[in-house]
């Protein structure tokens, strides 16, 4: 199974392997504090990406589809995320204000085999 959570809310044992999605560090929050399994800085948005987008909820359709395009690539780290996910539950870890509209979502569906 794979969910996403804000990193800002509190660990919970039913999150399993908590995985952060986001390049940059989350603002405020000390790494010792975080309780995360793994940081995959690579598998989040290009710099680029995530400017453009500027959590814009009128981009995200556009947005989905350009982050498919740069993740795609990443088929070993997908390959491990989803057979992590199919042993137990996956949390992917995102920093983001909208619980609808950022890259862990997009991840999400992009790990499940939803299409655009």
């Amino acid at each position: 199974m794979i969910q996403i959570k804000r990193i800002y809310e509190p660990a919970e044992p039913d999150d399993g392997f908590r995985v952060l999605v986001d390049r940059i560090w989350p603002r405020g929050l000390k790494k010792a504090d975080a309780a995360i399994d793994l940081w995959l800085k690579e598998i989040a948005p290009s710099t680029k990406l995530r400017h453009w987008f500027d959590h814009d909820p009128a981009r995200w359709e556009d947005f989905r589809k350009r982050y498919k395009a740069e993740v795609e690539p990443q088929s070993d780290t997908l390959a491990m995320l989803r057979s992590k996910a199919r042993r137990g539950t996956v949390t992917l870890l995102y920093a983001a204000r909208d619980i609808e509209h950022n890259n862990a979502a997009a991840l999400k569906r992009i790990l499940s085999g939803v299409r655009s």
